[in-house]
């Protein structure tokens, strides 16, 4: 039996300013999660990394950002049309988005091989 098909738009129903990013977890099963990420203007708190048991392959939609790895001295400046593949415990954190930011996430593994597009 075939399942109904669901249309979704990514760039649709945002929220309005929050204190906090907007989360919505547009599919999981194990060993797979995609995410819908909406930031308004956050930023990981100070000397707070990210340190994640599983790789992440996360794209800007829409805005912009800066993403800082803890073993680069610069940030990354993330705009529209970007993506970055994040190794599992690869620390890093939000320097800064803009209002609104929507990313797109991918969170897989942590057991996958990681291979890069280009």
């Amino acid at each position: 039996m075939k399942s109904p098909t669901t249309v979704i738009n990514l760039l649709a129903d945002l929220p309005a300013d929050s204190p906090e990013e907007v989360v919505s977890v547009l599919l999981a099963v194990p060993g797979l999660r995609v995410e819908r990420i909406v930031s308004t203007g956050q930023a990981s708190p100070p000397g707070f990394y990210y340190d994640q048991p599983q790789a992440e392959w996360v794209a800007v939609l829409a805005g912009s950002a800066d993403l800082r790895f803890a073993d680069e001295t610069e940030p990354q400046h993330l705009v529209a049309g970007d993506a970055v593949l994040i190794a599992a415990h690869r620390r890093h954190r939000v320097d800064r988005t803009e209002s609104p930011t929507i990313w797109l996430a991918i969170h897989f593994g942590p057991d996958g091989e990681l291979v890069e597009a280009g």
